[in-house]
């Protein structure tokens, strides 16, 4: 069987991540080739794969409407000649080139896996999305919420979108300092305004001697910081960047935190989990998967600075309900989300498919 993986992501994400551990999990019978429209994403992913990937770049649309980069993914695919083509959408409406050359080359073995269920506004976008899902050969979701809501904006039937979840491997964490407090509060990933952490910092006056840790990069770091001096509390806030080890901080952690607007399903809940590490998080997306409210963490509505609050200090108050969301978060997360059981569900679909 020959699989071939496409993004176009610009940079190597959390959906990238999945993909790479779902390709080192696979089946070594089946043949894989990563294609993309950035050579660092495509050899990112190929270089997950134990036995080797093919690798192959294509030209990204450099307008609107780009004849000449859809005619390079066309002889590209053509080429190739995949059993399986599957479209990693990073949002809804990515993958258009590559899923309009599987439409030219009428392609039966089209599998979008559907990220992040954010839908455009765009008149165009909604068309082209609703066009192109009926020319699927399968339609996933990373999660049930993300599922139902790729239905909506596709029209499409009700279950007709299967989930499947993302697999995050068990791994040791290795220690790192700890901030100088008796309480701490954080979280991990991409410091954007997606992931709602301005509402961390609004909620942090609220719970006193908390301290608060961020270990991530982005475009809301500045934002985030000078938001925390005017609430008084940039004391008790640390952002340290992006790092390799960004996992092991979870080791520091008495909660992690999520207070994200939106999302699919978030592979850094699921490593919290595995960490043992009670999880306060936004109700958003496929979230309610992992994080059932009161067993395995705490959700709270999106945007809601007092309610997160309020579940910050239930939990700083009741050290043995964090232990025991804890216990249960990270057996859940073992028995539901490990990679193994994620590659074995796609390699049953590809087996289906082709």
């Amino acid at each position: 069987m020959h699989l071939v993986v496409y993004s176009d992501a610009p940079y190597v994400g959390g959906a990238e991540i999945a993909v790479g551990r779902l390709l080192g999990e696979l089946d070594p019978e089946i043949r894989v080739t990563a294609i993309g429209t950035t050579a660092e994403v495509v050899e990112w992913i190929a270089a997950r794969r134990p036995d080797g990937a093919a690798t192959e770049v294509v030209p990204p649309p450099r307008r609107r409407w780009d004849p000449g980069a859809l005619a390079a993914h066309v002889r590209a695919l053509r080429r190739l000649r995949p059993d399986v083509l599957q479209l990693n959408l990073i949002t809804p409406w990515s993958c258009r080139y590559a899923l309009l050359a599987g439409i030219v080359l009428r392609h039966g073995g089209m599998v979008a896996v559907e990220q992040l269920p954010h839908p455009s506004q765009s008149p165009v976008h909604r068309w082209f999305k609703r066009l192109s899902s009926r020319r699927l050969a399968a339609h996933v979701a990373v999660g049930e919420g993300s599922a139902r809501e790729a239905e909506r904006y596709a029209a499409l039937r009700v279950g007709s979108v299967r989930v499947i979840h993302h697999g995050v491997p068990d791994v040791p964490l290795g220690g790192v300092a700890r901030p100088d407090a008796d309480f701490v509060v954080g979280s991990i990933g991409r410091l954007d305004a997606q992931k709602g952490l301005d509402v961390l910092v609004d909620a942090l006056p609220s719970v006193p001697d908390a301290a608060a840790l961020l270990v991530g990069d982005g475009p809301e770091k500045d934002a985030l910081l000078a938001r925390a001096a005017a609430a008084g509390v940039a004391d008790r806030l640390t952002v340290i960047g992006w790092r390799e080890d960004a996992r092991d901080y979870l080791g520091a952690l008495d909660v992690f935190v999520l207070p994200s607007r939106f999302e699919g399903f978030p592979q850094a809940v699921v490593e919290a989990m595995l960490a043992e590490r009670a999880v306060v998080a936004s109700d958003v997306g496929s979230v309610a998967d992992a994080v059932v409210d009161g067993e395995t963490g705490l959700l709270v509505l999106a945007d809601d600075a007092e309610a997160l609050a309020a579940a910050l200090r239930r939990l700083r108050d009741g050290p043995e309900l964090r232990r025991e969301l804890g216990r249960r978060a990270r057996a859940k997360a073992l028995s539901e989300f490990s990679v193994e059981r994620m590659a074995r569900a796609y390699e049953a679909l590809y087996r289906e498919i082709a």
